[in-house]
């Protein structure tokens, strides 16, 4: 059997700088994935065939990245029963809002779990994977815990400077 990773799919090239966030985390949990650009509406074939190929290699989440009308998760989501988590990149003139009510409105049956717009929403992508991924994998359940409370402890430091200065 394939080891789990997650496929991360953007709509466009000018999607990389906020998909990177993703990625980084997902390095950062050591969790496998790949990245493909592939359009819903320009390659909508390719799309199938690629969703279809992934899932034999052993895909368990795919994160879908689009601006504008943002249809790309909504199509990888009408080709698998797989968790889907789209992220509403920030472009066009709406600046996201388009594309974070395109992807978080999906018909009853066909499910996208929808994440912020922009570079937030690409790491929570991220985080959200490796949780879907930890259900069935306790390495990574204890490395996703352990990064939650490592961002506890900035959080009480910067604290801890912020009383100190005040308190000068």
């Amino acid at each position: 059997m394939n080891k789990p990773f997650v496929a991360i799919l953007m709509g466009s090239d000018s999607d990389l700088p906020v998909v990177e966030g993703a990625m980084d985390i997902l390095k950062k949990l050591s969790v496998s994935f790949e990245v493909k650009i592939t359009s819903a509406h320009r390659t909508p074939a390719q799309t199938q065939a690629y969703i279809q190929d992934a899932e034999s290699r052993g895909c368990a989440v795919f994160i879908a990245a689009a601006g504008m009308a943002a249809h790309l998760a909504g199509a990888v989501a009408a080709h698998t029963l797989k968790p889907v988590i789209g992220i509403p990149i920030d472009s066009g003139p709406l600046k996201g809002q388009d594309a974070l009510l395109a992807t978080v409105q999906m018909p009853a049956g066909i499910p996208v779990a929808t994440v912020a717009i922009g570079k937030a929403g690409a790491k929570n992508s991220a985080y959200l994977a490796a949780q879907i991924l930890s259900l069935s994998d306790e390495d990574l359940a204890k490395r996703v815990k352990q990064e939650r409370e490592d961002q506890a402890k900035v959080v009480m430091e910067k604290d801890a400077k912020l009383q100190q200065s005040l308190n000068a």
